[in-house]
């Protein structure tokens, strides 16, 4: 480009110096974050193009979602990083639980078998993991703690996941969720595992689907987190969510009219099998989108194998705006998502963006001047 106004020659020699310092910053910049801005964005988008959800995100000046907002029992994120969210795992004991509302954790999780409250009395829905069946804790009383917590910690409300182990106790729960979910004002994931899965799975029952999403429908608020039953462990290292198990999973969906309740989604996968299925995984999710608002929870039992480079490439293929994450605090710190410190990795991603937009814009403005 050549300028040929006299007035700018006299201090073009320093102009131009600063135009081309900018363009190599803005280049450096996009060296940089471009190949973690590209992991982050999948074809499919929600009716919403690229540019429009870095603004937002940049705009709101967060690293982590905010939890003090709620909408009719859906998380609402002000910043989109779901990984962000802490979670109390199998929270099944009357001790457990007072951990839990004590602690700085957003999200409670907990298995729901009929069994016996200490060993006596008639079954009911209680709080314990398969194959145990007692409990000094019932789903009643869970739900009431957890309720009266909230309600003297605004801002600070703890959300609820209800695994439930089979439709039995699902059914006979429905009773005392009809009285607890329309009063609730924080999120509550409603859990069931409802499709034979990986590896050659065939110890436990899946949830039967059709019965489950008849009780679920009473509940619209509620997040339906729909999985699969699964074989995994130490000495695992082959094994996915096959296209027949995803689709088998979309039929479900389709066949039981969950389409139609607009009801958000989230596919709960075991992080070793999730690190070998991305494809199939994203074909699932974009086959949901287009009318259920959807995404992954990758969860890990303590002695599982994970392929943490591939399970970190499933993540970022999705965008941590798709993605709670449920693991143990070992997995979690070698996947390094960047959830601790001064922000998250993607975050740090899009502030790169952001700063070479500014670069842009300010040699825009400098030819303007000249």
């Amino acid at each position: 480009m050549v300028i040929k106004s006299p007035s700018v020659a006299r201090g073009g020699h320093g102009s131009q110096s600063l135009a081309i310092l900018i363009c190599m910053l803005a280049i450096v910049a996009v060296k940089i974050n471009g190949a973690a801005l590209n992991e982050s964005v999948y074809f499919y988008d929600l009716e919403a193009s690229s540019k429009q959800a870095i603004v937002e995100i940049v705009l709101q000046d967060h690293e982590i979602v905010d939890m003090g907002r709620f909408d009719r029992g859906k998380l609402i994120a002000k910043a989109a990083n779901l990984t962000s969210i802490s979670w109390a795992h199998a929270v099944n004991s009357q001790q457990l639980l007072a951990e839990a509302l004590s602690g700085d954790i957003d999200m409670i999780e907990a298995d729901i078998v009929l069994g016996q409250l200490n060993g006596e009395g008639h079954n009911l829905p209680v709080m314990a993991h398969p194959p145990a069946n007692v409990s000094d804790l019932t789903l009643e009383d869970f739900l009431y703690q957890i309720k009266a917590h909230n309600e003297v910690n605004e801002g600070a409300e703890k959300g609820v996941k209800l695994d439930f182990k089979s439709i039995e106790v699902f059914e006979g729960s429905l009773d005392i969720l009809d009285e607890t979910i329309p009063k609730m004002t924080y999120p509550v994931w409603i859990n069931a595992d409802i499709i034979a899965g990986p590896v050659e799975q065939n110890k436990s029952v899946p949830v039967d689907p059709a019965r489950f999403f008849a009780g679920c429908m009473r509940y619209k608020q509620a997040v339906l987190s729909i999985g699969w039953t699964t074989n995994w462990g130490a000495d695992f290292r082959d094994g996915e969510y096959t296209q027949p198990q995803c689709d088998a999973m979309l039929r479900a969906i389709n066949d039981n009219n969950v389409t139609s309740t607009g009801q958000a989604i989230t596919f709960p996968v075991r992080a070793g099998i999730a690190a070998n299925s991305a494809q199939q995984l994203h074909n699932l999710v974009a086959a949901v989108n287009g009318t259920n608002e959807s995404t992954l929870t990758i969860w890990s039992s303590a002695n599982d194998y994970v392929d943490v480079e591939r399970l970190r490439k499933l993540i970022f293929s999705f965008g941590v705006e798709r993605v709670y994450l449920d693991v143990p605090e070992e997995l979690s710190s070698q996947l390094d998502l960047g959830n601790t410190g001064n922000g998250a990795g993607t975050f740090n991603s899009l502030v790169g963006f952001s700063f070479v937009s500014i670069c842009f814009w300010a040699i825009s403005s400098w030819l303007k001047s000249v």
